[in-house]
Parts: C-alpha cells; sequence; structure tokens
C-alpha cells in the first residue's frame, strides 16, 4: 500500500520513494506525493527522476477502484525504472497550488450556500458546485461574499474523527452524491476556522486568504431543484509563494 504523504501535508514538492510494481504504462510507488484523482479533484501531474538522471513524464494518478492502488501513469513505458529501485518524484506544483486553492474556494462557497451539495469538480482554474436548491442566487452578491469570506484568513486545520463519529454526525456530510470514505476506522475532517467543516480527502491551502481572488462567472439552472455556481481566480488573482 502506498503511504499518502499529501494528506499531511500538501505543500510537500517530491519525495524519494521506492518501485514496488510496474503496471502498464505506469508504476507503484511505495509513498507518494502525487493525488490521486478522486472528490472531484484531478490527479497531480509531474515528473519521475531515475537513479541514473533519467527523467521521465507522469501525465495522471489514479486509484485502480479494484486493488486500491495508486498508479502513476507515465507518457513512455520505454526506460522505466526496474522493481525496487529508489527514485524521486515531482509534482507540478504551480498546477497542484491552483488545484488547492481553488478546491478550498469550494469550501468557501458550501458555508455561503447552506444546502446540500449534489454534484461538483475542480480543475484547473475552475470549479463548480451543484446545490439542491430551487431558489436562484445572484451572481454579483455571491462574488462579493466569496471574496470577502477568503480576504478574513481563515485557518485550516485537519481532524480525524471515527467512522462511528461520522454516522453520530450526518450533518457533516454535504455530498448527496458520494459518500465519504469509511471502513479504514478514521475519516479525516477539513476545518476552515468558523467557516465550515466537512469530511474531504482533498488537498486545500492552510489559510483562506491563500485563493486569491475569485469570481462567479456562471449561476445555471439544472432540473426543477438545481443550481449549479462556477466559480474562475479573478484574473491576475492569487498569491505567490516563490518556489523552493
Amino acid at each position: 500500500m502506498t503511504e499518502e504523504l499529501f494528506r499531511q501535508d500538501a505543500y510537500r514538492r517530491h519525495c524519494q520513494a521506492r518501485i514496488l510494481e510496474l503496471v502498464a504504462d505506469g508504476v507503484v510507488v511505495d509513498q507518494t506525493v502525487f493525488y490521486p484523482q478522486g472528490g472531484g479533484q484531478p490527479g497531480d501531474t509531474g515528473y519521475l527522476t531515475c537513479a541514473d538522471g533519467n527523467r521521465i513524464r507522469i501525465h495522471q494518478t489514479v486509484t485502480e477502484q479494484e486493488s486500491g492502488r495508486v498508479l502513476h501513469m507515465t507518457e513512455s513505458s520505454n526506460a522505466l525504472p526496474e522493481v525496487g529501485e529508489q527514485i524521486e518524484l515531482e509534482i507540478d506544483w504551480d498546477r497542484r497550488y491552483r488545484l488547492m486553492r481553488m478546491h478550498s474556494c469550494m469550501h468557501m462557497l458550501c458555508a455561503l450556500v447552506p444546502v446540500p451539495v449534489t454534484g461538483g469538480s475542480i480543475s484547473d482554474g475552475r470549479g463548480r458546485l451543484d446545490f439542491d436548491l430551487p431558489d436562484p442566487l445572484d451572481k454579483e452578491t455571491l462574488t462579493r461574499r466569496l471574496n470577502q469570506l477568503i480576504r478574513e484568513g481563515h485557518p485550516m486545520r485537519l481532524r480525524w474523527i471515527t467512522d462511528a463519529q461520522l454516522r453520530a454526525q450526518p450533518e457533516l456530510v454535504r455530498t448527496m452524491s458520494a459518500s465519504p470514505p469509511q471502513g479504514t476506522g478514521k475519516v479525516r475532517l477539513v476545518d476552515f476556522e468558523g467557516v465550515d467543516i466537512q469530511p474531504c480527502g482533498g488537498t486545500h491551502v492552510v489559510n483562506s486568504a491563500e485563493i486569491g481572488p475569485v469570481r462567479v462567472a456562471k449561476v445555471e439552472k439544472k432540473g426543477r431543484q438545481n443550481r449549479r455556481v462556477t466559480v474562475v481566480f479573478a484574473e491576475g488573482g492569487g498569491p505567490d509563494l516563490g518556489t523552493e
């Protein structure tokens, strides 16, 4: 089983790893900083560097449904490292950070529209949530309130509760379309202090101010009782954390 280092530290950009298996067009490793696609968030991309210096592009990261293995999919199967070889993994940080910011923004949006979520997705520079809501939403008002909440700088912390505790607090689960993963004995909660708390396995910023300016690009009616809200980054918005 691959140790998922990003669960504790989403800001970690690279790590050493050992090849456990070679699969079709990819590898399985003992530990990784690469987030596998899930929960509406795309999988990470980046590079695998072999001991001899050969650098291989990773174009997608996924979790295999049958086995639960985290698969790092490479652009070429040529010159892949051998099983047991030590390698270095490095994510495309700029892309990951944009995904972290947008995923965190979706938590802010949940706080402003306190009804069940029927679906959603996150992409590079854009995110959307579908709400179980018959009433219309004003795009400009939502944009103003969303940016105000972001600028307030709410810190984020991770908490863990047991499966039984989650079952006793069903109000923590906002998403109607998918249940949070259970069965391991504990569930991770993402808690933006004073704003939003819910089970979530994605990557997030440690303070809402890092999200930067955003804009509600569209509010659509999807079905009799669904409103889809699409959010994008405002042009030029977002902090610069620099490089390591």
